[in-house]
């Protein structure tokens, strides 16, 4: 307030005007009533140079929200400074200029700031000369048309004529804000009332219009008040169906808030999903290069082994060789022994003798070394069958993981395609719904249908994916089946052919053993040697059967891990199943809720046809009661009068009496003597 005083002191001094002390004393006195800060200057006669202060003051302070200006003697210049100063203010609703007598420019300016101000709401221009200009009023009237914030208006006594009633019957008709019309004590007559009446047939929003004193017939009046009447019912409607779609707005917010909860609470389960998938495929990756290290490991036992197999090869070779010598030695040996044959025959049967029971024992020794032998090879190639059955135990597990991961993001992407395809349907449902209000209910029955539809169809989607999952498992258990036939058929083979080997491979040993019966002392070296290297075969055949059984392990174990996580997958399977089916109890349940609120809505519609229609009935008869009171009244009137002239009558043959009496009294004669 202090900054609104000193803006008008500062600019009466810029200006060189004297300030009218009557304005600073009611901006000193002026204060704050019911939250608005009004500037009441009534009564008070304010020049030309101070209605100039005073727009440029409230043109550029926004303090004031009501200025009260009647019967202040305005100027039509002041006025019109006035108001293109309050034509750009943003805080000032009510405008009070009763009795300033504004006629031709005052209606052009009072124009002007109904189509420039939009914070307006209360106009009371009564006591003026409005109607006098017709072109002045016609700008008015145009303001009035295109303006979009005023309430109420007073324009009692304004001398508005029929003419001008129909220019404001038109700005009515384009008007969509005012509520409250005063038009008493004007002359518009009957063309006047007439058109009013056209008018308001058309004007939805006016509630309340005065126009009494105006020279029209009483029907006018009467159809006129039964428009205003229609229009109170229609915003009583208007009101009660506003605070209805607001009940439907916030109930529609809430179910679409449930819905973004429960599509949030959906997308973290896929992402958790997809942290599980990304973590087993993580520890199934590590476990395959575990596996492979294991693998290499072994390749490299197998290779030292068929190395040590080699030297032994070469060591019997060798073997071979110093046999084939001692055989040639042997050949000399019985030329020179030829010629002593006779002397020696005797020791030599002893010699035989104790040779063949030699020989006996090296054969059982001999032979418990070549079973030994086929003992080892046995142990050998069951070491590599079963490093073979691992290597396709590997692959096998390898193509699984590769064809459950192709699965998983497949399925991935198939989720993923359809989260898209249903945020697209909710955009499009809350487009829908933002939309076309009226059929809201329509459409959320329309969506709750086509997402059941989407759930259905995808429910017997993954029943598919889960039948064409188990009938892949079958085909693969069929191919392992007949690969484990196949391998078993090949082993039956090669054991064949190994013991017709080892067959021959015995039958050369026995000649050779034969041939070598003289160097049984390296033979038995050799032997020991032999001994040796299979003690130590022994030793890595043990280790390699250990590393084999901790193979084992580790498959059964990736065998676990893999039925867990089919477990776990059917769970999951299960688990979305049951989601779905409590979307679909939700749905069904919003369905029922929305059912109950369309019988709801129906009710109520039909309580308020019925309350309208004896709401009509109830002002019909209170119509007639009046008429009838009214008739009774003039016939109470009538008598009242009829009575008064009776008493008045009365009352003079009283006072005829009276006076006749006191004339013809014997006091009358003896008055005049005294």
């Amino acid at each position: 307030m202090e900054d609104f005083r000193r803006s008008y002191l500062r600019l009466c001094k810029e200006g060189g005007i004297d300030a009218q002390e009557s304005v600073l004393a009611q901006l000193h006195d002026a204060r704050t009533v019911t939250g608005s800060c009004r500037l009441d200057l009534r009564g008070q006669s304010i020049t030309v140079d101070t209605c100039s202060v005073l727009g440029r003051v409230l043109q550029s302070d926004a303090v004031f929200t009501e200025v009260l200006l009647s019967d202040c003697m305005l100027s039509e210049e002041g006025v019109k400074l006035l108001l293109n100063g309050l034509c750009s203010n943003t805080t000032v609703k009510v405008l009070d200029l009763k009795g300033n007598n504004m006629r031709g420019t005052g209606a052009e300016a009072l124009g002007q700031l109904l189509v420039r101000n939009k914070m307006l709401r209360r106009l009371v221009l009564e006591w003026n000369a409005l109607g006098m200009w017709e072109e002045g009023f016609g700008v008015f009237c145009e303001g009035l048309a295109s303006n979009t914030s005023l309430a109420q208006l007073d324009l009692r006594n304004n001398q508005i004529n029929h003419q001008g009633a129909a220019e404001l019957c038109i700005a009515l008709k384009r008007n969509s804000t005012l509520q409250e019309l005063d038009l008493r004590w004007n002359n518009i007559g009957l063309l006047g009332g007439r058109s009013i009446l056209e008018a308001m047939q058309q004007n939805r929003t006016l509630n309340k219009l005065e126009m009494a004193g105006n020279n029209i017939p009483s029907d006018t009046l009467r159809a006129i008040e039964q428009s205003m009447n229609h229009n109170a019912d229609r915003q009583s409607t208007l009101r009660e169906s506003r605070s209805r779609t607001q009940v439907l707005s916030k109930e529609i917010q809430l179910l679409k808030e449930e819905k973004s909860r429960q599509f949030l609470s959906l997308m973290e389960t896929i992402d958790r999903q997809k942290d599980e998938m990304g973590r087993s495929s993580r520890n199934s990756s590590i476990r395959l290069g575990q596996l492979q290290e294991v693998l290499s490991e072994q390749k490299s036992s197998v290779n030292s082994l068929t190395a040590k197999l080699q030297m032994t090869e070469a060591a019997l070779a060798l073997s071979e060789q110093k046999a084939h010598d001692l055989g040639e030695l042997l050949t000399r040996f019985k030329l020179e022994k030829a010629e002593l044959r006779d002397r020696q025959s005797r020791e030599i049967q002893k010699e035989q003798e104790d040779s063949a029971l030699k020989e006996a024992k090296l054969l059982k020794e001999v032979n418990s070394v070549s079973e030994k032998n086929l003992q080892l090879r046995n142990k050998l190639e069951e070491t590599e069958r079963r490093c073979k059955t691992q290597q396709d135990q590997i692959f096998e597990l390898k193509q699984e993981l590769t064809n459950t991961t192709a699965e998983l993001k497949l399925r991935l992407a198939q989720t993923e395609e359809r989260l898209e395809m249903e945020k697209r349907r909710s955009k499009q449902a809350l487009e829908d719904m933002d939309g076309l209000r009226q059929k809201e209910v329509d459409h959320l029955t329309r969506h709750q249908e086509e997402s059941e539809r989407a759930l259905q169809e995808r429910i017997l989607k993954l029943e598919g994916q889960r039948i064409q999952l188990e009938e892949e498992l079958s085909r693969v258990k069929a191919s392992l089946v007949t690969e484990r036939a196949q391998a078993e058929e090949e082993l039956g083979k090669v054991r064949a052919q190994v013991r017709l080997e080892e067959q021959q491979h015995l039958t050369s040993l026995e000649e050779k053993l034969r041939a070598v019966r003289q160097s049984r002392d390296e033979s038995q070296n050799h032997c020991t040697h032999q001994k040796q290297t299979i003690a130590e075969l022994h030793a890595k055949v043990g280790q390699q059967s250990i590393e084999m059984d901790t193979l084992r392990r580790r498959i059964d174990e990736l065998q676990q891990d893999l039925a867990g996580k089919e477990q776990e997958k059917v769970a999951e399977v299960t688990r979305v199943r049951v989601e779905l089916q409590e979307q679909i109890g939700h749905l069904q349940a919003e369905r029922t809720a929305q059912s109950g609120l369309k019988e709801k809505i129906a009710a109520l519609e039909r309580e308020m046809k019925v309350l309208s229609t004896a709401h009509r009935e109830a002002l019909l008869d209170k119509e007639s009661e009046i008429s009838s009171l009214l008739e009774r009244l003039r016939i109470r009137e009538g008598e009242i009068q009829r009575i008064r002239e009776d008493e008045a009558q009365r009352a003079s043959f009283l006072q005829n009496a009276i006076l006749t009496y006191v004339q013809g009294s014997p006091l009358a004669h003896f008055s005049p003597k005294k």
